[in-house]
């Protein structure tokens, strides 16, 4: 793969969102030193989904900010959904137009994944994202440089707790995340899944108990240079000293609704790139 084709078409584009006086989101939280205070950046993956505005209910009642990596597709069919996350003061991100492996799709696919992207976002929140994130983490050099001509740093991850493997138990997955958060993580989430829509709201709580400020990449990370790559607290700003998180009393814990969790939702099928899938157990179907 080669990361020179289609970037003149990834240049103007990127030049055209520019002009259209669309930018990086001005997040509104309180001004917190995440080099000095507890910070951890919560993320969610693939959506707009029907959780999600559930799940900005229980963000906006915690005080709390995050950011959310939206998959193109689902922006365009549901384009109030993402301006409904942004006008919350919450961070998008680009997560590509279709969920494909960047990595093994032709070179040719790649710049479209991420313009569409982007444009789609952009149209519907008036914002357009500066951070991507790569489905399943997978890139490569060729790649971060397309996604360096169109002004997107890709953000992994260094918390993952496999809420999408641990759907019915949450017990899994909150284990995961007493045992791997520590100051200037940023923890792996989905907001396809109603489980992990009662995790977070259960497990706020105790963030906010262990003195955690909840804060956007952008807050926690500062500005990434276009066409860089985060992968954990390794290439990240300094941050807080760490210390194991403690639980709290169960009585402090918000109970979850007595209902069964609904379906999960799944990535839209791949209509751009023959032969690709979208991922997860459903291959996106």
């Amino acid at each position: 793969m080669t990361a020179v084709l289609g970037r003149p078409l990834v240049v103007a584009a990127a030049l055209l969102l520019s002009g259209c006086g669309v930018n990086a989101p001005s997040m509104h939280a309180a001004p917190v030193d995440c080099a000095v205070h507890r910070c951890v950046a919560l993320t969610f993956d693939d959506g707009p989904t029907p959780y999600t505005d559930r799940l900005l209910d229980v963000l906006a009642g915690a005080g709390a900010k995050a950011t959310f990596f939206m998959i193109g597709n689902k922006v365009a069919a549901d384009p109030d959904g993402a301006k409904r996350v942004a006008d919350a003061g919450m961070e998008i991100g680009n997560h590509t137009w279709e969920h494909p492996n960047m990595t093994t799709i032709g070179a040719q696919y790649v710049p479209d994944q991420l313009v569409k992207a982007n444009a789609a976002i952009a149209a519907a929140t008036g914002q357009a994202p500066v951070l991507w994130r790569p489905a399943g983490g997978l890139t490569n050099d060729a790649v971060n440089a397309v996604a360096a001509d169109i002004g997107l740093a890709a953000i992994l991850w260094d918390v993952i707790p496999f809420d999408w493997i641990n759907d019915s138990d949450i017990a899994a997955t909150r284990h995961l995340l007493m045992t791997q958060i520590k100051p200037g993580s940023v923890v792996l989430l989905h907001d396809t899944h109603s489980s992990t829509v009662d995790l977070v709201g259960q497990f706020i709580p105790v963030l906010k108990a262990n003195g955690y400020h909840l804060v956007t990449v952008s807050q926690l990370l500062g500005s990434r240079a276009p066409g860089s790559v985060y992968g954990g607290r390794e290439n990240g700003p300094p941050a807080a000293p760490a210390e194991a998180l403690h639980d709290i009393a169960t009585d402090q814990i918000p109970s979850l609704p007595a209902t069964p969790s609904p379906t999960p939702m799944p990535n839209f099928p791949i209509t751009d790139i023959p032969g690709a899938n979208s991922g997860g157990p459903t291959n996106g179907v």
